[in-house]
């Protein structure tokens, strides 16, 4: 079960747009923090604090392979915000049945 604190902490970091960007590239596969950053007009370092937030709210790992730290993203917690956010759809979408069928009686049966 996740938290309202992690859900938090992964949705704020899915506001920005690079570490948007970061998780669709790490969706296709494994990536260096350097692979990472070359279609960025930013630095290493900047990716490498992207990749720390993404990291921190559980969204992507990394791992020692040799001198290199592959990142990895980490799909079930995709999978647990994508839940979350077809819970909250499903609410609404019921409770919009509900408006639509009071805002449709003819008001015979009040």
């Amino acid at each position: 079960m996740t938290s309202v604190l992690e859900l938090d902490a992964a949705f704020a970091a899915l506001g920005d747009p690079v570490r948007r960007a970061l998780v669709a590239r790490l969706a296709r596969g494994d990536a260096t923090v350097t692979e990472l950053a070359e279609p960025f007009a930013l630095t290493q370092q900047a990716i490498s604090h992207h990749v720390g937030v993404l990291r921190r709210c559980g969204l992507v790992e990394q791992r020692r392979d040799g001198a290199s730290r592959p990142c990895r993203l980490r799909a079930d917690r995709l999978t647990q915000l994508s839940t979350w956010i077809d819970d909250q759809r499903r609410v609404w979408e019921d409770r919009l049945d509900v408006l639509e069928r009071h805002l449709a009686d003819d008001g015979t049966t009040r």
